[in-house]
């Protein structure tokens, strides 16, 4: 621990730092989510260690939830969509599940597959909590990226499909005898690059020479008769990985083209992606869109977790608020605001960090090729002869910093740029050199958490000294907001060799003025029209931008936030829409008022 800062038990009591014992905190979560990630199999042949959680299945059976995620060794289960525990089963896929489906049949039953093999082996279980399963005989081959789906005439149908050329296809089974299939087979859809510029592959939707997405991760949803048939593209390691839905009559269709794709899309921000993904009816009536992002650092393969409340509007189009998607949201079980943006702001970004010691820093990001551009940072120290850090507070999670040893005498330390009310912090850990390769029990997150108004009296905020809580993604949010300046992280104790964080995030509400209205907002739709060009004039203390845009401008379902530019460039639009825009400027105070509302051809 930073030591040499800290100060007497007797001294702490009379400093005074600000809280505010009446404010009634709402619960909350962010993205991605607080779980305790699995270490990969793959890529263990070539020493390459990290957590990823993907593809993620939900289902509510009995009131709770169970969430299935790709060749993590087990499942979680909640009961209330935030608060997730781990279940070890007895019986189980040997390299675990793959790209997993799952299903409540009327309560009775839950059935599962994502046989990595592709077999098609269905196990089912009435009782998930036990870890119990059963297994089928294999009934099937080629399953890979599946979804199971029965409906309400007890028919059932595997939807599947993972290709840049093929298309998604769908087989009945017979639900009564093993899920042996029934003779009925048929393609379905595919991806049209030519037409809707989100499916191009490649970050930003570019690649010098691939055009062609990936198509993968089929889902359904049936909602008021029809039927959702939902997909991912273009690739899982790209910030536009998104997901999207062609609407049917039938689970059979024909299926028609969604006109607000992709319904699920966050690009931009700390946390990016937002596909190959679930959509789960809470009990109170609520669906909640479960999704994978792509931290992408270590692996292509590094992914996390998301979730974001979904909506259907008077037209039956179904669509997600990701809008500051990444910042704390209001837990599922607010009466009026669940998965929406609470208003806390990001207090940290930018801010003045040093740290104790430092093996390397490092910022990646994903380039045209498929590689990575990787620039190691040169050592730098301030005029106090302290480590300075520029990766910690860059809202990057491809950037990251590793400690010369994983022990108590390591720290990080964020003046942050001006004192704000703080409700939250996230701590993103990042695996460099872990040496784990698999589901390990046992791991642990062990840290203190201090706040300070002027970085030499400094009082507790979250004690996880003791802790048994393994929380890569720990998110740790306040019973009451403190006032402060400076944020530090003591370490203990983390899993794997090194301790290594990517971003250390402060959230809550800061003491001055919410930025002004945006100016010269101007939209440059392209001769190619899938492409469009922004420009704006710098608002004075922004801290970034949140473009939105939709199909109306009562429907600007998408968004994508922007730090520290004042232009950007997308090629997600799909070619024959007319698309509406707007702006607005954010900082650590707030959101300004949107700009007027941009029809574009």
């Amino acid at each position: 621990m930073k030591k040499i800062k800290h100060i007497s038990t007797a001294v702490a009591l009379i400093v005074s730092f600000v809280t505010y014992a009446q404010e009634v905190v709402p619960e909350t979560y962010i993205n991605p989510l607080d779980i305790d990630y699995t270490y990969m199999v793959y890529n263990s042949s070539k020493n390459i260690s990290y957590r990823s959680g993907a593809d993620p299945a939900v289902i509510e059976f009995r009131g709770e939830y169970y969430m299935f995620v790709t060749r993590s060794f087990g499942y979680w289960h909640s009961k209330d969509l935030v608060n997730w525990e781990f279940i070890k089963p007895k019986q189980w896929f040997f390299e675990g599940s793959n790209a997993p489906t799952a299903f409540n049949y009327k309560d009775s039953l839950v059935y599962f597959a994502g046989d990595p093999a592709g077999y098609g082996s269905i196990l089912y279980t009435d009782d998930p909590k036990s870890g119990n399963w059963t297994p089928t005989a294999s009934i099937t081959s080629n399953i890979q990226d599946s979804e199971l789906f029965i409906d309400d005439d007890g028919k059932a149908y595997l939807y599947w499909g993972s290709s840049n050329v093929h298309p998604l296809k769908v087989k009945m089974l017979d639900k009564d005898d093993r899920f042996l299939e029934t003779g009925v087979e048929k393609e379905l859809i595919n991806l049209v690059e030519e037409e809707h510029g989100w499916e191009r592959f490649g970050e930003n939707n570019f690649h010098p020479t691939l055009k062609e997405g990936y198509m993968e991760g089929a889902s359904m949803t049936k909602h008021d008769g029809k039927y959702y048939l939902q997909y991912a593209a273009p690739g899982t390691q790209f910030n536009v990985y998104a997901d999207a839905a062609y609407i049917g009559e039938t689970p059979l269709g024909p299926f028609k083209y969604m006109k607000n794709n992709p319904y699920s899309f966050k690009p931009g921000g700390f946390a990016n992606g937002a596909g190959h993904g679930i959509t789960v009816k809470q009990t109170n009536g609520q669906y909640w869109h479960f999704a994978t992002m792509a931290l992408a650092s270590n692996s292509h393969w590094e992914r996390r977790l998301a979730m974001w409340p979904t909506y259907f509007d008077d037209e039956g189009l179904m669509y997600t608020n990701t809008s500051y998607g990444d910042y704390p949201l209001h837990s599922p079980d607010h009466p009026t605001k669940a998965g929406l943006h609470t208003g806390w702001m990001l207090l940290s970004y930018k801010g003045n960090t040093t740290v104790s010691s430092s093996r390397m820093q490092v910022r990646k990001s994903t380039s045209t090729d498929g590689d990575y551009d990787i620039q190691e940072m040169p050592l730098e120290r301030n005029s106090e002869g302290e480590i300075i850090s520029k990766v910690l507070t860059d809202e990057s999670p491809k950037s990251f910093w590793v400690a010369e040893a994983n022990d108590e005498e390591q720290w990080v330390e964020i003046e942050m740029l001006a004192p704000g009310d703080i409700y939250a912090v996230q701590l993103n850990f990042h695996d460099q050199d872990a040496g784990i390769y698999t589901r390990t029990e046992g791991l642990r997150h062990r840290f203190i958490l201090e706040v300070s108004n002027d970085g030499k009296n400094w009082k507790t905020l979250v004690d996880r000294s003791n802790s048994f809580e393994d929380a890569p993604n720990a998110y740790l949010p306040l019973n009451q907001p403190v006032r402060g300046k400076y944020v530090r992280y003591n370490n203990v104790e983390v899993p794997g060799n090194n301790l290594a964080l990517s971003e250390i995030r402060v959230f809550g509400k800061g003491l001055g003025n919410k930025p002004a209205k945006v100016k010269g907002f101007k939209v440059d739709r392209q001769k190619d029209r899938r492409d469009a060009a922004f420009k704006w004039e710098p608002v004075k203390g922004a801290q970034g931008y949140n473009i939105r845009w939709g199909i109306a401008p009562d429907k600007l379902y998408q968004s994508w936030l922007i730090y520290g530019e004042n232009e950007h460039f997308m090629r997600n639009l799909d070619r024959g829409t007319k698309y509406y825009f707007s702006i607005e400027a954010f900082n650590q105070n707030g959101i300004s008022e949107r700009t007027e509302i941009q029809e574009v051809e």
